[in-house]
């Protein structure tokens, strides 16, 4: 089902699965920046692009959708001094480049100077083409596709008769390569993949009806959970949550499901990157070297995990990442800044620019034992939330309101399933509150953080 094939970045085939070869793009890109070079600019970066896909769902046992997608494109950015001007084409031919460069420099021309703008300083590109096995194409069919969604869909519905309906199951297999290079001599790029099952199964029928859902994603099929286990823990889930109560208004310790938790890291993320801060627009202003977590949390950060979906040896603008701690016992060691953000802030990029890469969130007090079930323990009676709805977070003052759903935990028991609640609180306090991290981890995209419990939160109710 799953083949692996690695081309020599210098290889002029194109790599499994796409109409582009590696060395097609570094032609692409010369000859932008060589145009961009003869038409005036003072600096310019270009990067060449290309994405393929399948894409199959099923619902009810019925297939319902197969889309393919292949999308190509070429970006250009041209600077003029401190002006910066961007243009973008789908079209490869000569004519269009030169059209794409001129459409750049022309919008940079009428541009407002801005003193932070340009390439990253020289000394920081990054030289380092290391492979970090990303790219492993899945060769499979749309009918092997939809073969693996009718599965897991399968598995879903045969759980229990209380399962009794279904928003469907998909599969997803994605793979894209690129080339980049600028005039402060990056050059660089890589081909990566990512595939997915899920399935999103009902339980119940009339008022009492709820929906849950699983995934599973990687990038090597071979490492995907299988469709059943993946349909099976779904409807599991969904089963769960029949018979959900509201609860009465009330202030308590509040257990967030790995899943969840990997959302607050997010949140803490977002509130120490470059454009928050540099905006004043994040409740963690100035927030270098003081503590904004407990002693015993740490955060860290790693580029070159291998098959990491958040791995690459450097950034959007070719500067190079390091490993490196950015929460040590509840300090903050490091933001995630740009070249951009960096100079508006006074300060030197991280080599965040596209986001954090691979970030592990853990506490010195967790132990080898402390699964989901133990975290119950230590929550004993509280709110176990594994469902959150809203975007009601406020990143300038950190405060925090979502609608949310899970179980009310009695003596570190599940007593019932609750409903239509909302949790508040504050993410300062939020954060400085987390109490114990579990040994449960979970990988959500670049993050990977076990269940999170909070020692106090507002929950409104009935």
């Amino acid at each position: 089902m799953t083949h692996t094939v690695h081309a020599p970045a210098s290889s002029s085939a194109a790599l499994p699965g796409f109409s582009n070869s590696r060395a097609q793009f570094e032609a692409l890109v010369d000859a932008a920046l060589a145009h961009a070079k003869k038409i005036g600019a003072t600096n310019a970066a270009a990067e060449a692009s290309e994405g393929t896909g399948l894409s199959v769902s099923v619902r009810k046992g019925e297939l319902e959708n197969v889309e393919r997608n292949r999308d190509k494109s070429l970006g250009v950015s041209v600077y003029l001094g401190n002006r910066r001007g961007g243009a973008s084409t789908s079209d490869f031919s000569q004519a269009a480049i030169e059209r794409t460069v001129q459409a750049a420099y022309d919008i940079a021309r009428f541009t407002a100077e801005d003193p932070m703008a340009g390439l990253p300083d020289p000394d920081l590109i990054s030289h380092d083409q290391r492979d970090l096995d990303l790219f492993h194409p899945w060769s499979i069919t749309s009918e092997q596709a939809a073969e693996i969604a009718l599965r897991c869909e399968a598995a879903a519905m045969g759980v229990d008769k209380r399962i009794t309906n279904s928003e469907g199951a998909a599969v997803s297999a994605q793979q894209s390569h690129f080339f980049s290079a600028h005039t402060h001599g990056f050059r660089g790029g890589y081909a990566s993949s990512r595939h997915s099952i899920s399935v999103a199964p009902i339980a119940g029928k009339g008022d009492d009806m709820q929906r849950d859902h699983w995934y599973s994603s990687m990038r090597h099929a071979d490492e995907l959970a299988s469709p059943e286990a993946v349909g099976r823990y779904a409807a599991e889930r969904a089963l769960s949550r029949l018979h959900g109560r509201k609860i009465p208004t009330t202030s308590c310790p509040v257990l967030f499901e790995s899943p969840l938790a990997a959302g607050l890291l997010g949140g803490l993320v977002h509130a120490l990157s470059g454009g928050a801060l540099y905006r004043k627009s994040s409740f963690l202003l100035d927030s270098l070297g003081t503590q904004v977590l407990p002693a015993h949390i740490q955060v860290h950060e790693d580029p070159f995990v291998m098959r990491g979906k958040g791995s690459s040896a450097f950034d959007e603008e070719g500067v190079k990442t390091s490993a490196r701690q950015v929460i040590r016992d509840g300090s903050v060691e490091g933001y995630f800044l740009s070249s951009y953000s960096a100079r508006k802030l006074g300060m030197r990029t991280t080599g965040n620019a596209g986001g954090s890469h691979n970030l592990v969130l853990s506490s010195k007090l967790t132990q080898a034992h402390d699964d989901l079930k133990a975290m119950l323990k230590k929550l004993g009676t509280g709110l176990f939330v594994i469902e959150l709805m809203g975007q009601g977070v406020n990143y300038v003052t950190g405060d925090y309101s979502r609608g949310a759903s899970g179980f009310w935990v009695e003596k570190g028991e599940i007593a019932f399933p609750v409903q239509e609640i909302t949790i508040a609180g504050n993410l300062k306090d939020m954060l400085m509150g987390i109490q114990a991290v579990g040994a449960d981890t979970y990988n959500y995209g670049a993050k990977t953080v076990g269940s999170v419990l909070i020692n106090r939160m507002k929950v409104a109710g009935a």
